[in-house]
């Protein structure tokens, strides 16, 4: 028993680190590049033959083509991002609030709706989701991306804040408050959404990272150069036969940095707010 507990833990290790290399692997890709010279670039080496950080320079400074409007670009990122969670976070908590403490009669079905849609996938809506936008003229307008992901990210959102507020909030709470006289407003602000705040910190990061990473909906929706977020503007670099690849990995690195930080400040919060309503109690 003891050699096949060996066996089978030597096993899984292998296992696990032929899947840390082969996702390893393309970052480590990426790094090389970004520091990686012109000349140097199809060298075929593994290993950096002269370091430079000139990749890098030329995108903080803007010093090429197509990073003119890196920091705008950025900031467009940034505040479709921000704005998303910010609606998501509002329309998601205080969905699960009415539907799971206040039990209307049609909250189970407009919670079962929401989930429905996921049975669509996104890229299949593409065309109709603009067809609506353009309808209400707010094509390249970074509003029409907000309004794409909190329309694909509240139905999670809302799914998973009932689960939570089910299993790890006692309705008892909600109960004595009302006892004591507190409004529906106050028990929303003053319980609910400070118990809440592991699956506030969990959904809220999910929804900036399918925003921050958002492709084909601002590809499709977004058409300036200034008003196109930074995934988009990477795409740029592919419309000429020689692709500068080292800046474009050093753009993508740069663009990487902020996500990255983000989920290992916030990783606890992620592993509670997302398992603790997995089991109810």
């Amino acid at each position: 028993m003891r050699a096949q507990s060996v066996i089978r833990t030597a096993g899984l290790g292998l296992i696990g680190l032929v899947v840390l290399v082969w996702t390893l692997l393309p970052l480590y890709h990426m790094l090389l590049m970004s520091v990686t010279s012109t000349e140097n670039l199809f060298s075929g080496s593994y290993v950096p033959q002269q370091l430079t950080f000139e990749n890098f320079g030329m995108v903080f400074n803007q010093d090429h083509f197509f990073l003119r409007h890196f920091w705008r670009q950025l900031f467009n990122s940034l505040f479709v991002a921000l704005t998303s969670v910010v609606i998501v976070l509002a329309i998601g908590t205080m969905a699960s609030y009415v539907i799971g403490r206040m039990r209307p009669r049609w909250g189970n079905w407009v919670s079962n709706a929401a989930l429905i849609t996921y049975v669509i996938p996104a890229s299949f809506l593409a065309i109709p989701f603009y067809e609506i936008i353009s309808t209400y003229n707010l094509l390249d307008n970074l509003w029409a991306l907000v309004f794409a992901t909190v329309t694909f990210a509240t139905p999670y959102a809302i799914w998973i804040f009932r689960q939570y507020a089910d299993s790890s909030i006692p309705r008892e709470l909600d109960e004595a408050a009302e006892i004591d006289g507190a409004s529906v407003r106050q028990i929303f602000l003053r319980i609910y959404l400070p118990l809440m705040t592991p699956v506030l910190v969990a959904v809220g990061t999910y929804t900036l990272l399918l925003s921050w990473n958002e492709y084909l909906y601002a590809f499709l929706l977004l058409s300036t150069e200034t008003k196109v977020t930074l995934p988009v503007a990477m795409g740029f670099f592919l419309a000429t036969d020689d692709a500068p690849w080292n800046v474009l990995m050093a753009t993508a690195l740069v663009y990487a940095v902020p996500p990255a930080i983000l989920y290992y400040v916030v990783r606890r919060y992620m592993i509670t707010g997302l398992t603790s309503g997995g089991v109810k109690g």
